[in-house]
């Protein structure tokens, strides 16, 4: 499994089954380290349906003819615009081609601004993705919450994906504690200096986790990891 960090809370996720895109902001990401128009994948995982992290999905799903995997009221509004979705929801699992999907709880909103509306997009998501002997738990947008112990008991995750920004989500301190409870083999702090009210210290963050014997990869935008 190779992990590619795109910027803010965009990876690009390459296994044997396929190719799988987080959450794909990318036009006006001043971290993005590849333009809408360079990306390929297989599926699409959009986590909720704010600007940062639905981005570029419909044009990218459009241009590919792939689908957005999200939370069926943003996989309703993503089917609107003329893309094609896979519609899922929090529980909820399903086998594709490049890999198994679980969506799980996150605690944050979801709505899109559209037309000079905001329309809500229903619950926000984390997803669990299993290809291969290898698991990948991608956080989405969340504050702590206590079932991170579940999923770390459920699931032997081979790397997580965490928010560290504060003020939108988990900052530093919370997102220790769910790695601890996650028990990842490796953490890839996300949602972080993009803009200055999620400004953290990535390092900050690694040593903390080290300290605790847990690995942490602070990647650059465009930079990636073997798994």
């Amino acid at each position: 499994m190779k992990v590619t960090f795109l910027g803010h809370a965009c990876f690009h996720l390459q296994t044997k089954q396929g190719e799988i895109l987080f959450d794909p902001y990318l036009t006006g990401n001043p971290q993005a380290a590849v333009g809408a128009e360079e990306v390929n994948a297989d599926a699409i995982l959009v986590s909720h349906g704010h600007g940062d992290h639905l981005g570029d999905a419909i044009e990218i799903s459009k241009r590919l003819e792939i689908p957005i995997v999200a939370p069926f009221e943003l996989a309703l509004f993503c089917e609107a615009q003329k893309a094609t979705t896979h519609p899922m929801h929090i529980g909820g699992d399903y086998s594709f081609p490049f890999g198994w999907v679980k969506l799980t709880p996150a605690f944050h909103g979801s709505s899109v601004e559209h037309k000079g509306e905001i329309i809500y997009t229903g619950q926000p998501a984390g997803f669990v993705v299993k290809a291969g002997d290898k698991t990948a738990y991608f956080a989405g947008d969340t504050g702590l919450f206590g079932d991170m112990q579940l999923l770390g008991d459920m699931y032997d995750i081979d790397v997580a994906m965490l928010p560290i920004g504060g003020n939108f989500v988990m900052g530093i301190d919370d997102a220790v504690r769910a790695a601890k409870m996650l028990r990842a083999q490796t953490v890839i702090p996300m949602h972080y200096n993009t803009f200055p009210l999620i400004k953290q210290d990535p390092q900050e963050f690694a040593r903390r986790l080290e300290a605790l014997r847990i690995k942490c990869a602070v990647l650059n935008s465009g930079e990636s990891i073997e798994i």
